[in-house]
């Protein structure tokens, strides 16, 4: 097996290698109000019940709105959505109605307020689940009530965020499955 050479690497750009989960849109409403945030600090935390934890920087307005309803949607978009992923990213729900301006459609959900987003591939009802680290660190943990994904394509090419302006796209599955536990799959 090859040795990886390695060079000194300013750690404030470490999120280039341990952030390269896919982009995700998180859509929100509360009180007739409605917003989608670029987002790409999210992490698994559980299987069974089914637990996210994201940080939503509270200057952020999809902020307020999740913290007041408890709820939200986290919608994956592919790479087709790439250019769209980034304006959002790069401009103010209280200037636009982001659905509106980028062409997204707005789909009711069936157990929170928040919007789906009809050109995602797939779409995760959420409802707080723990609000303990939100004040110190804008930490939400969601408990995913109900998942919508599209049959096709199988492998998604999902978007992941590398800094820089710089992103990567989802590749090749390669399979495994031979060498792990059944227990561990």
């Amino acid at each position: 097996m090859k040795i990886a050479r390695k060079r000194d690497f300013p750690v404030h750009q470490v999120r280039r290698f341990l952030e390269p989960g896919p982009v995700v849109l998180v859509s929100s409403a509360h009180d007739g109000q409605r917003d989608i945030m670029t987002m790409g600090w999210h992490m698994v935390m559980e299987f069974s019940p089914s637990l996210l934890a994201c940080v939503i920087a509270s200057g952020n307005r999809s902020f307020e709105l999740v913290r007041a309803s408890r709820q939200c949607v986290i919608n994956l978009p592919t790479e087709p959505l790439l250019d769209t992923v980034v304006r959002i990213g790069n401009c103010s729900g209280d200037e636009v109605d982001k659905f509106d301006a980028f062409g997204l459609t707005a789909q009711p959900a069936t157990h929170v307020d928040a919007p789906l987003i009809a050109q995602c591939h797939a779409s995760f009802e959420c409802r707080l689940h723990d609000d303990a680290l939100v004040e110190r660190y804008n930490l939400f943990v969601w408990e995913v009530v109900k998942a919508h994904v599209a049959p096709t394509p199988k492998n998604p090419r999902t978007v992941h965020y590398r800094g820089e302006g710089q992103f990567m796209v989802s590749g090749n599955e390669r399979s495994r499955r031979r060498l792990f536990k059944p227990e561990m799959l």
